[in-house]
């Protein structure tokens, strides 16, 4: 792809990433007319419209949208170091180290940081748990790491089913929209904005070296890259990206697994435009995942989660039959 295309696609991406976000700002169960929003995103607004944007949706928004880049940053990441089209940020147990933790947190009856420090420190502990017991005494190859990582994630899973299971039923239903993604609470996405500032920073650096990676480890040496070390920035690197994630919305599903492969089906597999591209689509579908959500069926909320999946799945198999005969064509 040249450079004026390059260029193209990610201005397309922001301006729909805009889009999105005054979209999400004037919809809801009180609508704000789009002539307002200049006014209110200024500071000249006044009354109940300003104090709906800037107190509630304006942080929800942004925490989406920073959410969903992450995920999808982390996606990215975690395709080229397991070279599988299936991994996704969670393949390696992390949501669900965040998810036993943050789960005993709400049956305590605890909320606020207990549930969102509990779920980092959750994954934190997660990653260094399969990094361990992949690293071992042996070879820390791409297919010891996913099997590690999806033994450790089936305990995790185990866990999660026991705690639901003898949890009080007032704590049960904020449990399983936490398991589901649940925007509801955000109050802006604070820290994990500079955690996918410099994650994305720091991908940009290595996008060559994996454009190498992704044709091979042989190949990647031959030509310089020093594979076993870039595969520790890799793990460590997407891991940490999803931590974040789930520390802002919980175990949103989808968005990390999906928006890499429908990136690939219409710009090619170039890190260097990927990468950022990741993040601006990752945002802008979890955006407009969570305008859906609140307002679906509006008083009431639906998981994030749910409509994430609603909305991807049906462009993801139409763009995977249309990938082939556009290619072809080309």
């Amino acid at each position: 792809m040249t450079l004026a295309r390059a260029i193209l696609s990610l201005l397309v991406l922001a301006v729909l990433g805009a889009l999105s976000l005054l979209l999400s700002l004037a919809v809801g169960s009180i609508s704000i007319p789009f002539a307002e929003l200049p006014g209110i995103l200024t500071g000249s607004g006044t009354g109940l419209y300003d104090a709906v944007v800037w107190e509630l949706r304006l942080p929800r928004a942004l925490t989406a949208f920073v959410t969903g880049a992450l995920l999808a940053l982390a996606g990215a990441l975690m395709q080229v170091l397991l070279r599988n089209p299936l991994a996704d940020p969670y393949v390696l147990g992390v949501s669900g180290g965040a998810a036993v933790a943050a789960l005993t947190a709400i049956m305590l009856g605890l909320t606020g940081i207990w549930i969102s420090g509990g779920a980092f420190f959750g994954a934190l502990f997660s990653m260094f748990l399969v990094f361990g017991l992949a690293h071992g005494q042996g070879s820390w190859t791409p297919a010891r790491l996913l099997l590690t990582g999806v033994v450790v994630a089936a305990g995790w899973g185990a866990l999660i089913s026991f705690l639901l299971a003898v949890s009080p039923d007032q704590s049960l239903r904020g449990m399983l929209f936490w398991l589901m993604g649940d925007l509801s609470g955000a109050t802006g996405p604070g820290w994990s904005s500079l955690v996918l500032l410099i994650g994305l920073t720091i991908a940009m650096t290595i996008a060559r070296s994996l454009n190498l990676l992704a044709r091979g480890d042989l190949q990647a040496q031959v030509l310089g890259v020093a594979v076993a070390r870039l595969r520790l920035v890799l793990f460590f690197l997407a891991s940490l990206l999803a931590a974040s994630a789930v520390t802002l919305a919980g175990s949103v599903g989808f968005i990390g697994l999906v928006v890499p492969h429908l990136l690939r089906l219409v710009i090619g597999g170039d890190h260097r435009l990927l990468l950022p591209s990741a993040v601006l689509l990752g945002g802008t579908l979890l955006m407009l995942a969570d305008t859906l959500a609140r307002t679906i069926i509006a008083p009431q909320q639906l998981p994030v989660g749910v409509l994430s999946a609603m909305i991807g799945v049906p462009v993801f198999l139409f763009l995977l039959h249309r990938g082939p005969q556009a290619k072809q064509q080309t």
